[in-house]
């Protein structure tokens, strides 16, 4: 293959009151990304080029108001229905009638488990990293936490980070996960837009009680972290995940190593060998 097919390639699609945007790189079987909340489509594969050099054609896309795409348009918001809604718009635009690989991260996989759902003829295989979510209503401790981020994101990027720093980071990963989070917030348009999305998305939930799951008869690989360095991802939600999907794997980085979900150039090698083996 040319470095061509591996260039990306922008495209925009336009919903109803706003536009979400995206690039598509690589030929072949398609797999569409859906990245977490406050990141950007770059924090999925993590500027990996492996999929796309294994042959498939990889679309990876802003979710609304974060990145480059336009916020939520009024009387809509960030709830999962929307999220999902926008999913398949973007699987509409890269995917067309071929089955679909979807891969997401943390608020990804949820909106992927929320659309793959309502659209099990339409996938083909689902990777979900870094689940935190069971289907149940946020505790409100949790949405708290959440409030609070979004407060501090109102005073800007550095008051963000002032505030996950108070909440509490393991010493050992304080720094990565700080520098982390400041590229990536560094990369959206629209601040106040992502403040929204952290009040709102944490009080939507997904589907209804994990053994929804069991509906999503699909190969699926379900990426879980260990706690110490990323405990906003329970290493047991991920268990439950895996074991309420009736085609479910799990895999994870060992213990003490930085999450596998941050390591694209592996990740990505880890979905290709899935999507060979499902296929």
């Amino acid at each position: 293959m040319s470095d061509e097919p591996l260039e990306p390639r922008p495209f925009e699609v336009g919903l109803e009151g706003h536009v979400v945007r995206g690039e598509a790189s690589g030929e072949g079987p398609p797999v569409v990304c859906a990245h977490g909340l406050t990141a950007t489509r770059q924090y999925v594969l993590h500027g990996s080029r492996a999929l796309p050099r294994k042959g498939f054609t990889v679309a990876s896309y802003d979710a609304r108001g974060h990145g480059t795409s336009d916020p939520a348009p009024g009387g809509e918001g960030y709830g999962y229905e929307h999220l999902a809604a926008d999913l398949g718009a973007v699987v509409d635009e890269a995917a067309g009638d071929q089955p679909v690989l979807l891969a997401g991260h943390s608020m990804g996989a949820h909106t992927i488990a929320t659309w793959a759902l309502a659209n099990r003829e339409r996938v083909a295989a689902v990777v979900f990293a870094g689940p935190a979510s069971i289907g149940l209503e946020a505790p409100d401790d949790a949405l708290e936490e959440w409030d609070e981020l979004a407060a501090g994101l109102g005073a800007g990027v550095e008051g963000f980070l002032d505030v996950q720093l108070r909440q509490g980071l393991s010493p050992e990963w304080q720094e990565p996960i700080q520098r982390f989070t400041r590229a990536r917030l560094k990369a959206h348009r629209n601040l106040d837009a992502v403040a929204e999305a952290l009040r709102e998305v944490p009080r939507s939930v997904p589907f209804d009680g994990i053994a929804e799951l069991e509906n999503l008869d699909v190969p699926a690989l379900v990426v879980g972290s260990h706690d110490v360095a990323d405990p906003g991802h329970p290493y047991a939600v991920a268990e439950a995940w895996a074991e309420a999907l009736p085609q479910g794997r799990l895999i994870s980085e060992e213990e003490g190593e930085a999450p596998l979900a941050w390591k694209g150039g592996k990740l990505s090698r880890e979905i290709a060998k899935f999507a060979a083996e499902s296929s």
